[in-house]
C-alpha cells in the first residue's frame, strides 16, 4: 500500500480529510480513492463528527486522476475490466460523497481538474482560494466523453458547462463565485481559517435536522432527474474509451497526452479523465 495517501484531523465535531500526494499535486491514485472512501464511511458513523471539510496538501487541491497509474496499470483493460474499475471508483465513490448523510465543504486551491471537480462538486460547499482554477479538459487531451460523472451542467449551469467541455479551458475561482459554483473565495492564506469557521457553525446546528435538510435538497434534484442523467453519462463515457481518439491517447501515453493538450493544467503529468 505504502504511505497513506489520506491524512485525518479532527477539531470539535468537525473531521477533516487531507488528500495527501502533494509532490504528484494530489493526483487520485487507485489508493487514494479507496483511502477517501474509507475514512468517508468511518466519518458517516463517527457520532463525534457532524461535519466533513475535504482539501488538499500543498498548492493543489487535485489534478484529477493518476494517469501515470492508469497508464501503467490499466490500459489494455478490458471493457468489462474497466467498467467494473471505474464504476466502483470514480462512478460509485463520488456519489457516496454527494450522498454522505453529514454536511460536507470542499476546500479548494490551486488546480482542480477532471477528477479533482467530480470530488469538490460532490461536496455541499465549496469554499476557495483565490488561486483556485476549475478545468476538465478530457475530451481535447484524451479524446473521451468529459469526467465520468457528468455533474458540471447541475453546478455551473448549461451554457457553462459546454463552454468548459467544448474548449478545453478553466475558469479561476472569481468566475465560479459568479456563476455560483463556489460559496466563498478568499485569499488563500485565510483559506484553512474560513473553511474551518463555515464547518464549525453547521456543526452547530442539530445534526438530525441537517441530515434531513440535505436529503430534501438533493432531492430537488433527484426529482429534476440528477441520478438518471449522471447515471447515462457514465455509460457514455464508458463507450468513449473505445473511440478512435481516445485510442491514440492510450497509445501515445495518457500522461503525455495530458502534458500535450491545449491546457496543461497543473503541468504534472498526472492528471486527467
Amino acid at each position: 500500500m505504502g504511505d497513506a495517501t489520506i491524512e485525518i484531523e479532527q477539531t470539535g465535531a468537525v473531521r477533516r480529510l487531507w488528500l495527501s500526494r502533494e509532490s504528484a499535486r494530489n493526483a487520485q491514485s487507485q489508493q487514494m480513492l479507496d483511502e477517501l472512501d474509507a475514512a468517508l464511511q468511518a466519518a458517516e458513523h463517527d457520532d463525534s463528527v457532524r461535519v466533513v471539510v475535504i482539501g488538499g496538501r500543498g498548492a493543489h487541491f487535485s489534478a484529477g486522476h493518476d494517469l501515470k497509474e492508469a497508464q501503467a496499470k490499466r490500459a489494455d483493460f478490458t471493457v468489462e475490466e474497466r467498467w467494473a474499475y471505474e464504476s466502483r471508483r470514480y462512478f460509485d465513490y463520488c456519489l457516496r460523497i454527494w450522498d454522505f448523510p453529514k454536511p460536507t465543504v470542499a476546500q479548494v486551491q490551486g488546480a482542480c481538474v477532471s477528477g479533482g471537480f467530480m470530488i469538490a462538486n460532490m461536496c455541499d460547499l465549496i469554499v476557495a482560494g483565490e488561486s483556485a482554477y476549475f478545468s476538465d479538459p478530457v475530451g481535447h487531451t484524451l479524446g473521451a466523453a468529459a469526467t465520468e460523472v457528468l455533474i458540471h451542467p447541475w453546478v455551473m449551469g448549461l451554457r457553462k458547462a459546454k463552454e468548459m467541455l467544448y474548449a478545453g479551458g478553466r475558469i479561476d475561482a472569481a468566475e465560479a463565485l459568479r456563476i455560483g459554483m463556489v460559496n466563498r473565495v478568499v485569499p488563500d492564506a485565510a483559506l484553512d481559517d474560513e473553511a474551518m469557521a463555515l464547518a464549525g457553525r453547521i456543526a452547530q446546528a442539530p445534526p438530525f435536522g441537517l441530515r434531513l435538510i440535505k436529503r430534501s435538497l438533493n432531492r430537488t434534484l433527484d426529482a429534476q432527474g440528477l441520478r438518471s442523467a449522471l447515471s447515462a453519462h457514465f455509460d457514455t463515457h464508458q463507450l468513449s474509451h473505445l473511440s478512435e481518439g481516445f485510442l491514440r491517447a492510450r497509445d501515445a501515453g495518457l500522461a503525455k497526452a495530458i502534458q500535450s493538450g491545449p491546457a496543461r493544467e497543473a503541468r504534472s503529468g498526472n492528471h486527467g479523465a
